[in-house]
């Protein structure tokens, strides 16, 4: 603002004749900003003027502050598929590896797409000219070999009917058989007179045979009670009788306990070799080892076990091993089915009991999530009740549990 406007300064007007007010406030309003304009001035504003002409462009002003940066936009819109690609060069073919354990059967794919058409392949070349023809002897045609017998005809139309023949003569009548006379019915016959009264010279019979037994009578009423009578006199002590048969065993203490189920975890197990039942339902005594797939037995006694497999894709040939030897087998040709078994041994501490398929061609152990294969033991009674871990026949090792010999392994019983 101008230095020659204090009184503007200090926000007063001086106050004068009308002119000079007037002149007063146009010089103010051709000097200062619309906005700085005061109250008096601009209430003694006349009208509005015609719009200047633009003036120049101002100096750039400084870059303002960074503003915040704004929210994540929306996703755009995916773009078109890409040209497909050429078809990359050929490989070499490399060297056939080892066959691998087969796995399991997959979902079925999608079917692919369609290949492209491949390239025309070159012209062949021109084959060599034909012999040239021999001319016959004559001109005269030659019968050629029959042909082929044609196809059947048409059916004919039917033939009209033909006319009927003459009607034959009738034949005559035969003669009707005389009928018989009804014979006449006999007159009933006139009753008989009484006869006259006879005699009577009647004697006592003999004694006619016993009857029958007759309903028995109502129980009658309880007599009064006798005197006691005096006691009598002791007997002498008789010999001592022969010693009876010993009896069976008692329960032992609840220490001695053994059971396990356990379930199979993946499908094609490997033959020759004990199956590993890897999710265990139940091993309280930690007597199956679910690395291994083996039972060990801690005590002599009876025990039980079972297992109940399903099959599926390929036949089952599965056996229940006791060390080495085979108890029972099964074998399901039905490739969608289960087989079961169970079976009581007696067992030595330290003996191993396991299940093992015969060969990978008859391996249809399967599992899923709605199908389980499982294998079962648990101990019925031991023979002692001292847990004894001497006198073992079968193999164990260090931790005493049953060693597997893939050597010593047999099929056959």
């Amino acid at each position: 603002m101008p230095d020659f406007f204090p009184e503007f300064m200090n926000g007063t007007v001086p106050e004068g004749p009308g002119d000079m007010t007037d002149s007063y406030c146009d010089m103010v309003t051709s000097q200062v900003p619309w906005s700085c304009v005061c109250t008096r001035c601009k209430a003694s504003l006349g009208p509005k003027g015609d719009r200047g002409d633009r003036g120049m462009p101002g100096m750039p002003g400084s870059p303002g502050r960074r503003g915040l940066t704004g929210g994540r936009g929306r996703p755009g819109f995916s773009g078109r598929t890409g040209i497909k690609g050429q078809k990359g060069d050929e490989g070499v073919k490399g060297d056939t590896g080892e066959v691998g354990r087969m796995g399991s059967k997959g979902e079925r794919g999608f079917k692919g797409d369609k290949g492209d058409h491949g390239p025309n392949g070159p012209p062949g070349d021109v084959g060599p000219q034909g012999l040239d023809g021999q001319c016959p002897d004559t001109c005269e045609p030659m019968p050629g070999p029959p042909g082929p017998g044609g196809l059947p005809g048409l059916t004919g139309p039917r033939a009209p009917m033909g006319n009927s023949g003459p009607k034959g003569d009738v034949g005559l009548k035969g003669d009707t058989g005389v009928t018989g006379v009804n014979g006449v019915p006999g007159v009933a016959g006139i009753k008989g007179d009484q006869g006259p009264e006879g005699d009577c010279n009647c004697e006592d019979g003999a004694p006619g045979s016993a009857g029958a037994k007759g309903d028995q009578g109502d129980v009658g009423a309880r007599g009064a009670k006798g005197d006691q009578g005096s006691q009598g006199i002791e007997g002498e002590q008789g010999d001592l009788g022969p010693m009876g048969m010993m009896g069976i065993p008692g329960p032992c203490m609840p220490a001695i306990q053994s059971s396990f189920s356990a379930a199979l975890a993946a499908v094609l197990p490997e033959p020759a070799y004990p199956v590993v039942f890897a999710n265990v339902l139940n091993n309280p005594q930690n007597h199956y080892n679910p690395l291994s797939g083996i039972y060990t037995a801690p005590v002599a006694g009876t025990y039980v076990f079972s297992y109940h497999l399903t099959v599926r894709e390929r036949i089952l040939k599965v056996g229940l091993f006791h060390n080495y030897n085979p108890k029972v087998k099964s074998t399901e040709t039905n490739e969608r089915s289960t087989a079961s078994q169970q079976v009581v041994l007696h067992l030595n501490p330290g003996d191993g009991v396991w299940i093992q398929v015969k060969s990978i061609l008859t391996n249809g152990l399967y599992t899923s999530s709605e199908d389980s294969s499982t294998f079962s033991g648990f101990l019925l009674h031991p023979d002692s009740c001292e847990v004894s871990m001497t006198g073992r026949d079968s193999p164990v090792g260090m931790s005493g549990e049953f060693v597997f010999d893939p050597e010593s392994f047999t099929w056959e019983p």
